[in-house]
């Protein structure tokens, strides 16, 4: 439908200018000219078009005026109000007419009622508001320095869109004293530039130049356009190469590396293109200068090929040529001086070694050596230099010669070996320097006695021991070496061991018959069985001699001590183990007795020592079971209840002896003891006698009550001499058995154990017993002493009894801790 309309709408147009055209062909009016400059302003008034057509401005608006141009663009409007004719947009001569000149716009007034076409026309005036512009803001010309004056080289043209006195008039360059430009003209009438060259070129002193054209109108103010000129010179071969210094020098390092550049080299040619391109070359050079040196012939960089020694080479002389690409050549020298670099390490060269040398031999020349450096002035200066912890120094020589000293006497057990690192430095930079170890071994001498490991050696050898049992060793040690620290044990013989002192007491005996010596190792033997009851400890010296000459020894002191063994049993010593005495004097406890009551004692002992000779006491069997108990300790027999009348009057008791040994020993004996109503009987028979006897036992005593008063008599007077009698005795059986472990028996069967001591028997005692002594062997207490009552003969008419003097007091004897409240903290078995 849009597009419809569209086309509806320009047919309307077409026949509307159909009938203005052919209205104002029919009017047939003059046409008006009218005049404006261009760039004016939209609005601008042209004219007043009611003023020049003679009509008011009412009847403008009344007949309907309109403006109408040729083609669909519309440049003009008519103000109604005012008859002006003003301007649509802004016009632009150029782009209306571009150069045509003049430039007219032709456009219509239409007016109506009655219809009338009014022809007019619009002249636009050129402005000079457009610069001159070359195509080209370079242009480039190529001009031979050979080219003679007076020639001209055509330029490019600027053009103007302005025109007549705005478009452009003539061109100018700037000044110089080669080229001036010159303004012609075409056909067309458009103007254009030529250069013209007014004096000859020389390219070696200006190979290039630059020139600024410039394009002028003629305008008020006026314009100008620009553009440059760039004039290249060409060459003619005029020149030769010619190089920047006739002689280079050049000091590179001997550590250059190869492939680097040392110098370059440079020839210019003033000549330009194949004239002025330079190659480069060694001219007349030696296999060893090319072996050594590169030379690029387009760079003129000389690298290194090969490493430089400077000790073997000190410089190079080197000739080069540079030509050019018309075969002229130019010649230069190149001198490389070789800088020496401190690259080689100061070298050391031993001569002479002496080793091993003596120890204690004082001061002696050990090494002989010099030392060189390939380098030059304070790279080849040396100085040599030795660790400080060592008993050596240096001494120069003559010629960079050195001796290498030792400074004081060497002690080989305090060191046996030297490493001796001798350095050696240069003064370059960086210093160098190298390092060589020199090994020096003292050699030993016998200097250093034998020393045990200890003055005095303790060996513990338990008794009975096999013969050759190993039982220890000695060990002795010599700071020498070799022979000199070999060495040799042996016992010391009695008359040498006769100044070592004695212990104590201590028994001289054949050491040689009980140990031996290895007299390598130092491990001693028992050559017999050793007893610890016969020989408890010895002692002897042993020597250790080394292999030097001469032979240096020292001695030290071993002491075996012997361990006990349990290989000795119990033995009782009361109740004596003879059965007829046992039975013939038993123990006798009152019927009355209560528990407590101290029946007897059972002495033991045992030839061992330590816990092998601790002896504790055990009730095995017994008559009447819990009547009795043993103290485990002391062997005391107790009551370890009241005796009643039921108990059986006679009763047999086995008390058991052990020791505490690995493993145990152990012995017996039998106790008898009768069970009495009373002491006051004069005879009491044993209950296993026969019935007769007792019978007549019976009537004696019942005799004896007639005559009591001259028994008692008779019993005073017996006991007083009885005693008497019984203390001399005492006194002399007690110097007879004062020994350790002795003992004392009187004729009787009664027994009283002291510390070598004996009492008087109490009262109602017939006599004075002995007492034992068995503090020896440490198995008795001190605390319990027993009267005895000892019968003179083996008849019935005496009677005994026991009864320890102090029953209350217990005692420390032997290490043992005894109960001190008496029978009531008995042991029973």
């Amino acid at each position: 439908m849009r597009s419809r309309g569209e086309h509806s709408l320009r047919q309307r147009q077409v026949l509307l200018l159909l009938f203005v055209f052919m209205g104002g062909f029919l009017a047939g009016s003059e046409s008006r000219r009218y005049s404006v400059a261009e760039e004016k302003d939209k609005g601008f008034v042209i004219a007043n078009v009611a003023k020049d057509l003679g009509l008011r401005v009412e009847e403008l608006a009344s007949r309907g005026a309109q403006v109408v141009s040729k083609g669909s663009k519309q440049y003009f409007q008519l103000n109604k109000q005012t008859g002006d004719l003003l301007l649509a947009e802004k016009l632009d001569r150029e782009e209306l007419c571009g150069p045509t000149e003049p430039c007219v716009l032709h456009f219509q007034i239409l007016l109506h009622n009655p219809l009338q076409f009014l022809t007019s026309e619009l002249q636009v005036t050129d402005v000079n508001d457009h610069c001159p512009v070359f195509f080209e803001e370079e242009m480039r010309l190529t001009i031979l320095e050979s080219t003679p004056p007076g020639t001209k080289f055509q330029l490019g043209s600027a053009e103007d869109l302005d025109v007549g006195l705005n478009s452009l008039q003539n061109y100018t360059i700037d000044p110089n004293s080669h080229f001036h430009v010159l303004t012609s003209s075409r056909r067309d009438g458009r103007k254009f530039p030529e250069l013209v060259l007014d004096n000859a070129l020389d390219r070696e002193q200006q190979p290039e130049m630059n020139l600024r054209l410039t394009a002028l109108d003629g305008g008020y103010p006026a314009r100008s356009g620009t553009a440059r000129i760039r004039i290249m010179v060409l060459d003619v071969n005029d020149n030769a190469p010619a190089f920047a210094r006739p002689v280079y020098e050049v000091q590179i390092p001997e550590s250059s590396p190869v492939g680097s550049v040392i110098i370059t080299i440079s020839a210019s040619d003033l000549d330009a293109g194949s004239f002025g391109a330079i190659s480069y070359r060694f001219s007349a050079a030696s296999e060893d200068i090319l072996r050594t040196f590169q030379l690029d012939p387009v760079t003129g960089d000389v690298r290194l090929v090969r490493d430089l020694d400077f000790e073997t080479v000190h410089g190079y002389e080197v000739f080069v040529e540079a030509k050019d690409g018309g075969g002229l050549v130019g010649k230069s020298t190149i001198l490389v001086q070789v800088v020496d670099v401190n690259d080689n390490a100061p070298e050391l060269t031993v001569s002479s070694l002496t080793s091993p040398i003596p120890e204690n031999s004082g001061e002696t020349v050990v090494a002989i050596f010099s030392v060189t450096d390939l380098d030059s002035g304070d790279n080849g200066k040396v100085v040599c230099s030795i660790q400080d912890d060592v008993p050596f120094f240096l001494k120069p020589s003559v010629e960079n010669f050195y001796t290498l000293v030792a400074n004081a006497a060497l002690d080989r057990e305090a060191r046996a070996q030297y490493t001796i690192t001798i350095t050696v430095s240069d003064l370059g930079t960086p210093r160098l320097q190298s390092q060589h170890n020199v090994t020096v071994h003292v050699s030993d001498v016998n200097d250093n006695a034998p020393t045990f490991s200890q003055a005095l050696y303790t060996l513990f050898v338990l008794e009975n021991n096999s013969p050759a049992l190993h039982i220890g060793s000695v060990s002795a040690s010599d700071r020498d070496a070799g022979t000199n620290a070999q060495l040799t044990y042996s016992l010391l013989t009695q008359d040498q061991a006769t100044q070592q002192p004695q212990g104590q007491g201590q028994e001289q005996v054949d050491v040689g018959a009980l140990v031996a010596l290895d007299a390598a190792s130092g491990q001693l033997f028992a050559l017999r069985a050793l007893d610890y009851e016969t020989l408890r400890a010895f002692e002897f010296g042993v020597r250790a001699s080394d292999g030097g000459s001469p032979a240096l020894s020292g001695e030290a002191r071993v002491r075996v001590v012997l361990r006990d063994a349990n290989d000795h049993a119990p033995r009782v010593l009361y109740p004596p183990r003879n059965g007829s005495a046992a039975g013939a004097c038993p123990e006798l406890v009152p019927r009355g007795a209560e528990a407590g009551y101290v029946v007897s004692k059972v002495v033991a002992v045992d030839g061992d020592s330590g816990r092998n000779a601790w002896l504790s006491y055990e009730l095995l069997q017994a008559t009447e079971p819990g009547l009795f108990g043993v103290w485990a300790h002391s062997g005391e027999v107790r009551t370890a209840r009241p005796v009643s009348e039921r108990d059986a009057p006679q009763q047999r008791l086995l008390v058991q002896v052990r020791d505490h040994g690995e493993p145990p020993l152990s012995a017996s004996v039998a106790l008898h003891v009768l069970l009495v109503d009373g002491f006051s009987q004069p005879y009491l028979p044993r209950p296993d006698a026969p019935a007769g006897q007792a019978g007549q036992a019976g009537q004696a005593g019942a005799e004896a009550l007639t005559v009591s008063l001259v028994v008692a008599l008779a019993a005073v007077s017996s006991l007083f001499l009885a005693s008497v009698l019984a203390l001399v005795a005492a006194r002399l059986c007690g110097r007879g058995g004062a020994g350790a472990g002795a003992v004392a028996v009187g004729s009787g069967c009664g027994v009283s154990v002291a510390e070598g001591r004996f009492f008087p028997a109490g009262a109602g005692c017939g006599g004075v017993g002995p007492l034992v002594d068995v503090g020896g062997a440490g198995t008795l207490s001190q605390s319990y002493q027993y009267e005895v009552c000892v019968s003179g003969g083996s008849g019935t008419g005496e009677f005994k009894f026991m009864k320890p003097i102090l029953p209350s007091v217990f005692v420390q004897d032997s290490g043992q801790n005894e109960n001190p409240n008496g029978s009531n903290s008995s042991v029973f078995n």
